[in-house]
């Protein structure tokens, strides 16, 4: 007999059921027409969080869970995940001279925040409407087609079609930085170059935006002392995500795991960070 296509994964003699994989594979991000990439992604995460909350127990450990938000609590189990990874995984601080070091390598990339020149078309929706998401992106695309092939028309177009205020500008929203709006939209300026406009609208809980770009002013370089604390902060975080994999990987070495491989390069380390996550 054959084996079965997604097998039930099984960490320690724990069973967790392929039906309950496939569950939480939608959770997870695969090209379309290959779930498969999806169901080992969310079988990976499980047996991973499987290893964590029997290592927690093994150890005893009896956090109370902490409040996310007001009214808002963890659960029991990760509680449990955030106790073990907060007693276990405890990597040294980045020293003054590596901190430096990271900087001088490229100081470049250590900029004040950079300020952008904007115009826009929103056609306007509720995002989770699914019927009116759609019927606004045909729109929107219409649009955007149009102010492609005339970009000196933008302005008037609109004037015209906008269902945001700035239409009596012409679109113009002036200055932005980041934080101005929502991020979806500040997420598409950083890839754009000055003069350009989107290649398909952006989607932001108000709606589609048809974006140009009118002109970007990079933020000069930062100097040590204003960029030390993020370049901490990054490196920080790096050796935390390296402490998490290496302790996953310690415990998957000494665990007895069926249905789901948690080698390298594909092993423990997003899935320790996804079984820490709340939610």
């Amino acid at each position: 007999m054959s084996e079965p296509l997604f097998p039930d994964v099984v960490v320690n003699g724990q069973r967790i059921p392929a039906a309950q994989v496939a569950a939480e594979a939608q959770h997870h991000a695969a090209p379309r027409g290959k779930p498969g990439l999806a169901w080992r992604a969310a079988a990976r995460a499980m047996a991973v969080r499987a290893l964590l909350l029997q290592e927690a127990r093994r150890r005893g450990l009896r956090p109370a869970p902490a409040e996310l938000a007001p009214g808002r609590f963890e659960t029991e189990e990760e509680a449990l995940i955030r106790a073990l990874l907060d007693e276990a995984v405890a990597p040294p601080a980045p020293d003054e001279a590596a901190v430096r070091a990271e900087w001088a390598r490229d100081p470049g990339r250590f900029r004040a925040p950079p300020l952008w020149e904007v115009s826009h078309i929103l056609v306007q929706c509720d995002p989770r409407d699914a019927a009116a998401r759609e019927a606004a992106l045909r729109r929107a695309r219409e649009l955007a087609e149009r102010v492609r092939a005339r970009p000196r028309d933008f302005a008037r177009i609109a004037q015209e079609s906008s269902d945001c205020a700035s239409r009596a500008a012409g679109g113009a929203l002036g200055q932005l930085r980041p934080g101005d709006c929502a991020p979806e939209f500040e997420a598409a300026l950083r890839r754009m170059s000055p003069g350009e406009i989107t290649a398909e609208p952006v989607l932001s809980r108000h709606g589609w935006h048809v974006i140009r770009l009118e002109a970007r002013a990079d933020g000069p370089p930062l100097p040590y002392e204003s960029a030390r604390g993020r370049i901490l902060e990054a490196m920080e975080k790096a050796a935390w995500a390296r402490a998490a994999r290496a302790f996953v990987a310690e415990l998957a070495a000494r665990a007895q795991i069926s249905g789901v491989d948690l080698a390298p390069p594909h092993g423990a380390g997003g899935a320790a960070e996804t079984a820490a996550a709340p939610g």
